[in-house]
């Protein structure tokens, strides 16, 4: 029998549908219920990506917080950003070729913000960077990879974790974070917060 790392002190509710997230915090062992957050995102505006990404999370927190009656929520996004631009997730083929262009043979950030939440009261907030570095694509490859459906949820049009892996040369910071939730962070919050403590 699999034994846990971390056990609940409180309930736990992880305001997001994606499933990257939610293998995230299963394979640790803890215990969390799903509510993902209903709301039309805002276009970036003058802000930069790390107040961004935070301004989502928080819009996230805030709607889940409103429909969960007791414990902590949990909400995050996650943006891919190109010297300045941020790639959210493509509005067709085209949109997705044209991202997979710009990050071909070129180094990008990867911003995950983060926000533990109590009613309406914000316990902890964080946006944690993450650089990753590409092998140059050919178009072909390109191609090849749009036609598996894997890109069109994704920010930046890839998945590290899925069939882009072999895209990456190399990153600098947290893998999780790339993946949509940057763990280390995230559980130091959940235990100085008393929301989660260690297995015994």
């Amino acid at each position: 029998m699999r034994r846990r790392i971390f056990r609940n002190l409180k309930p736990l509710t992880l305001a997001s549908q994606s499933p990257r997230r939610k293998e995230l915090l299963a394979n640790l062992g803890l215990v969390f219920s799903v509510e993902p957050a209903k709301i039309n995102e805002p276009p970036p505006e003058s802000e930069t990506p790390k107040h961004y990404a935070l301004k989502l999370a928080r819009l996230k927190a805030n709607e889940v917080a409103s429909q969960v009656k007791e414990g902590v929520i949990l909400a995050a996004d996650t943006i891919v950003v190109y010297q300045d631009e941020i790639l959210g997730k493509p509005q067709n083929e085209e949109d997705a070729f044209r991202m997979l262009e710009l990050l071909s043979g070129n180094k990008h950030e990867v911003f995950t913000a983060y926000i533990i939440q109590e009613k309406s009261a914000i316990l902890a907030e964080n946006v944690v960077k993450t650089e990753v570095f590409f092998k140059k694509l050919t178009q072909e490859e390109i191609k090849a990879y749009l036609a598996t459906d894997e890109p069109w949820d994704k920010a930046g049009a890839y998945a590290i974790q899925g069939l882009a892996s072999y895209m990456v040369k190399c990153i600098n910071g947290s893998v999780t974070n790339v993946i949509g939730l940057p763990l280390t962070e995230v559980i130091e919050d959940l235990l100085r917060l008393k929301i989660i403590t260690y297995e015994k």
